[in-house]
């Protein structure tokens, strides 16, 4: 439905190099990179609001990079989407409908409101309505412009939990019913529980295009690992071992026993951080791994406390409150951490 390919452009001392993506009829794709990556100058791209410097957009097969957002047949929804303040819900929703002099308005307007949820506010002004109200209204609003493709910028930053809460509920089911949805964020958790495929960005440059599964599981950057949540993804060199399978991961002097059959040379590994224990002293186990260091840091995690150790590197552990006051752990103490060469993974 949508290609974009090979798409550039400078604005200011900012470059955006070489997108490429694609994105089918019915995909929910989210552009997901932290502030200042590029994300909504390249969704103002596709909308057609910007020309870009070289590359092309098709869309239904025909070359749009140089139409107006008009001929389109998309529509964008903003972070502080504009209604017109003068008018009420209902005249908001019906102007698409009157410009285009679409039959049965009232009607039309009527649904449109009742499938995002704003019915009970067509009599009211945007300045009388909720953040969350405000995002309805825009939405029955681009659902009457008759756009079977939506563009959202960064749509729930500025809700309350449960406002936005709600918003991905909806979101979820206008793609559902046809609607296919491009969604720039800054939030992974938030294009977790919305997209069908993730486009990472990162100092204008769509890095890894692949579901939330797979971006997870094989991210291909420590940029990528670390923005997802990856908290021990490191980058070094694989070269053999003292065995067929086991082999060593060398970094800054480091050198770490790992169980594969990739072949050496450059590669990543990623440990869990609930695999590597932590001790007072080297432990006595199968565990091929132990290094002394100095605990860095200690902070609560979602599940457990996070501890990280400086053994030349940044290596995170994940131990329990319980498990904290035994060790009588403390930022500055001199540590063991432990783990398994079959807890290394590696990726090319």
């Amino acid at each position: 439905m949508l290609d974009v390919k090979n798409i550039s452009m400078a604005v200011g001392n900012f470059k955006l190099s070489e997108i490429n993506f694609n994105v089918e009829k019915g995909e929910y794709f989210v552009i997901l990179g932290l502030s200042g990556v590029g994300k909504s100058l390249l969704l103002e791209t596709i909308a057609g609001l910007r020309s870009p410097d070289s590359g092309k957009i098709f869309l239904r097969g025909k070359d749009i990079a140089k139409e107006k957002i008009q001929n389109l047949n998309i529509s964008i929804v903003y972070q502080d989407s504009v209604l017109f303040p003068h008018k009420n819900v209902y005249e908001n929703i019906a102007y698409p409908l009157k410009s285009r002099k679409a039959k049965g308005i009232k009607e039309k307007v009527h649904r449109f409101a009742e499938i995002t949820g704003i019915a009970d506010k067509l009599e009211r002004k945007p300045s009388t309505l909720s953040g969350g109200e405000i995002q309805r209204a825009a939405l029955a609003r681009s659902l009457a412009s008759g756009s079977d493709i939506f563009l959202l910028d960064e749509p729930l930053s500025a809700l309350d939990s449960k406002s936005a809460f709600e918003l991905r509920a909806l979101f979820r089911k206008l793609n559902r019913e046809g609607i296919t949805i491009i969604h720039v964020t800054h939030s992974y958790e938030e294009a977790v529980s919305l997209a069908t495929r993730i486009g990472i960005m990162e100092e204008g440059k769509l890095v890894h295009v692949d579901t939330p599964s797979e971006i997870f599981r094989h991210p291909r950057s420590e940029f990528v690992a670390h923005f997802v949540g990856i908290k021990n993804f490191l980058k070094g060199n694989l070269k053999e071992g003292s065995g067929a399978q086991l082999k060593e991961f060398a970094l800054n002097g480091i050198s770490i026993s790992v169980l594969t059959d990739i072949e050496d040379g450059e590669a990543f590994l990623m440990i869990s951080p609930d695999e590597i224990s932590i001790s007072n002293k080297p432990e006595e186990s199968s565990s091929r791994n132990h290094f002394k260091g100095v605990i860095k840091d200690i902070a609560p995690a979602r599940i457990g406390i996070d501890v990280t150790v400086d053994i030349g590197i940044d290596i995170v552990s994940v131990i329990t409150s319980n498990s904290l006051n035994e060790l009588d752990l403390s930022i500055g103490k001199t540590v063991w951490i432990n783990f398994k060469a079959s807890s290394c993974k590696i990726y090319k």
